[in-house]
Parts: C-alpha cells; structure tokens; sequence
C-alpha cells in the first residue's frame, strides 16, 4: 500500500468536505496558513479562494482576523494544548460592516502524528447580540414603567385613604348635627361602610406590590377591625374568622373583603336586637383549587320578615349580590331561630364545616 498517496487522498477528501460546508469553515496548517476554506466563507467574507491559499490567516479580509488574543489562542491549539470554544470578537470587514463573530477551534493530526492542522469555525452572531441588546433596553424600559405605575398606585392609594378618612368623619359629624333618628342611622350606616372600605384599603397598603393574597390572614385582620370599630362596647359580639390555607388574586380578595364587611354589618345592625349575653358571628372561608365558600354565621335572631311584601332590597344586601356577581358567585342564606347564616360559593365547591354558627 502506497501510505503517502493514500493520506494525500484522505486530505484532499478532507478538504472538499470542508469546502461543501453550508457555515464558514478553514483548514490551517502548523503556520495557521490557509489550506481550505468552505464556499461559504469565501462568498460571505469576499475572499478569492486561489489567491487566499496559502495565506496566513491573520492577512485575510484587510487583516480582521489579526487580534492579539486570538494570535495566542490558535498558536496553544497548533501545539496540540488546547481547543478554542467560542471566542467572541467584534471587527468591521469592508463588505459586511461591524459584526461580532463567535470561532472555535481543534488542532486535527494525521495518523503519523507529525501533520498538525487546526479547524477552525465561524459563527456571525451579530443580529442575536443585537436582539439580546434591544430585549435588555426594553426589559429596562418595561421595570421603569412599572416603577413609576407603582409610584402612581401608592400616591393614589394614599389620597384614597385620605379622602376616606376625612369622608367618614363628615359623616359622623353630620350624624350628630341632625335630630331625626332615621336619618342619623343612615348616616351612621353609612360611616360604617365607608370605614370598612377603607379597613381593606389600609390591608391593601400593607400588601404593596403583592398580586396574591392569604386570605386567612386577610379576613382575620379585616374582621377584628370591623369588631373594634363597629360593635357597641355595651353589646359584646365575639366576631372570629375560620379560613383554609391559601391565596386569591388582590382583585379577588378585595372583593370578598367588601362581601364580608357588609355580611358583618348587617349581623351587628339586625342580628341583636337585645343584648345577648354569648352573641357571636363566625367567619368560615374554605378553598379547593379555584374554587371557595365563604360564610358569615350568627347566633342572633334570624332574618325579618319585611313589613310589606316586595319591600325593596337593603343596601347591604345588594351590594352583596352585586359584588358576589362580578365574582361568578352565588349567594344563599339560611335563617332559622338559632340565627342567620349567609353564604357565598364559587363554582362547584361543597362545605365540609357545619353550616350553624
């Protein structure tokens, strides 16, 4: 066997394999003098593959290829030491204009181990650095938007709480101020309602920035609340919340806040018309999955019948309903002599509490 025209053919099999290759591709020899390139990388980089041949790599396309850095690297790959595995550069070649380019490099031998060849491998990676670049310039932008819509929240937040505030006690003044006892306890309601508003505001506050809410916690801290600022200190109602681990959306939690207000209201308004001795009200939230059942349970006397048939809806009784509406709920009460439970139930989810106070 003719071991010397064998390894010439194997090599000029080699290098027309390189130069079919769809990327750019050089063959360089010991002196990383160009053997062969790919067809690709003649056309992209404008080279003439005959007048190339031969040249060292570092004199083609107006000396791009001339780095300091890459000089070393390809120099410890010839001697065998080391790969090269993503180099990253930025030249400007005359027909291309500026680009940023990836290259990796192996050292190849021949069977003898005295040939030393390097492959080398181009990647032009500029449109994906330019992506990468506007991605960042917009993620930037985006978190800069969001901070100033998270400053304007809190601003406006804060002249809400305000504005409830100086509401209420308009309110309450008014209350006083007038003589007829129908009118001071509409007014009084509404001091009530609109304190409970902003009771959830202030949690609200409290939960800055936090797009779910744990209801437990929430209804606990909004229903003591309501205890401390709603029931007559010579009527003692022991108000107390039961809830499932878990957590709604804000606009969600917001929402049930208000049912539970006005649930809680109506109990401390109607529930008692006497003093009872052990008066309670429970509050029982229950989650599986998306779905919930909220209810709001009392001791007290149980729903009134109304003085006249078709008597219109309660304020609070409609709010509830509408409320319970925007969150595809639905609402039933049970009334007996041993109190007044009301519940509301989203989708399909069934109690496994007891449903008395």
């Amino acid at each position: 066997m003719n071991q010397p025209n064998d390894l010439a053919q194997a090599q000029a099999l080699a290098l027309a394999i390189v130069d079919t290759l769809p990327e750019p591709f050089l063959v360089l020899d010991d002196e990383l003098q160009l053997l062969a390139g790919s067809r690709c990388f003649y056309e992209v980089y404008g080279e003439d593959p005959a007048s190339a041949h031969g040249r060292s790599m570092f004199e083609l396309s107006g000396r791009q290829w001339d780095i300091p850095g890459l000089r070393q690297l390809l120099a410890a790959v010839v001697d065998d030491r080391t790969t090269i595995d993503s180099f990253e550069f930025e030249r400007n070649f005359a027909k291309l204009g500026k680009r940023t380019l990836h290259l990796n490099a192996l050292p190849i031998r021949d069977e003898s181990g005295s040939g030393r060849m390097v492959l080398v491998a181009i990647k032009d990676i500029t449109e994906r650095r330019v992506a990468e670049q506007e991605k960042q310039q917009l993620l930037e932008h985006t978190e800069e938007l969001l901070e100033q819509q998270k400053t304007l929240l809190r601003e406006m937040r804060h002249r809400i709480a305000n504005s409830l505030q100086i509401i209420a006690s308009i309110l309450l003044l008014k209350a006083g101020a007038v003589s007829s006892e129908e009118t001071k306890n509409e007014l009084r309601a509404a001091h009530q309602r609109v304190m409970s508003v902003a009771a959830v505001q202030s949690h609200l506050q409290a939960s800055d920035g936090i797009e779910q809410i744990e209801m437990g916690p929430y209804l606990t801290k909004l229903s003591s609340g309501l205890a401390s600022s709603m029931v007559d200190p010579r009527q003692h109602i022991d108000i107390t919340v039961m809830a499932d681990a878990g957590v709604l959306p804000t606009s969600h939690a917001v929402s049930i806040g208000l049912i539970v207000t006005e649930l809680i209201i109506n109990a401390v308004k109607y529930a008692f018309p006497e003093v009872h001795s052990t008066a309670r009200i429970r509050v029982t939230f229950e989650m599986a999955k998306s779905d919930w059942r909220l209810s709001v349970a009392d001791n007290g006397t149980g729903r009134r019948q109304e003085a006249e048939p078709g008597a219109s809806t309660g304020l609070g009784t409609a709010l509830v309903a509408a409320l319970a509406k925007q969150l595809k709920a639905q609402v039933s009460e049970t009334s007996s002599s041993e109190g007044l439970v009301v519940a509301v139930t989203k989708a399909t989810f069934e109690s496994r509490l007891p449903r008395a106070a």
